[in-house]
């Protein structure tokens, strides 16, 4: 069981159907009803989802009389893509020498540039 913050949302985000809900919920708070609609599944197997993401800190639950409006919190996925974000400079860099490198002339084509 993920345990740290980090691992908690990374966990939450490896389903496609979660990531599908707080897609929507960029767009603004919405209830389990709203959210339940683009899938073929029960509310109750929507609202599972919705704990795993609110455990996960993920999104929070109002409460407005008998409406519980699911918003998101983008908190803990800032915090996901700050960790994402040094291998992202890694890979960069890592094709920027490619490109370098690709750029140079190799073999023959080397030595005739030498001999201009």
């Amino acid at each position: 069981m993920a345990t740290d913050r980090l691992s908690a949302t990374f966990a939450a985000i490896a389903d496609p159907t979660r990531r599908a809900i707080l897609a929507r919920l960029a767009s603004g708070e919405a209830s389990v009803t709203e959210l339940a609609k683009p899938f073929d599944m029960t509310l109750p197997a929507v609202s599972k989802h919705l704990k795993v993401l609110e455990n996960a800190g993920l999104i929070s639950r109002g409460r407005d009389a008998q409406w519980r409006p699911a918003r998101l919190e983008a908190a803990r996925l800032r915090d996901a893509a700050k960790w994402m974000e040094r291998y992202r400079i890694f890979w960069v860099q890592s094709l920027d020498r490619l490109e370098t490198h690709l750029r140079e002339p190799q073999g023959e084509d080397k030595e005739h540039v030498h001999r201009k």
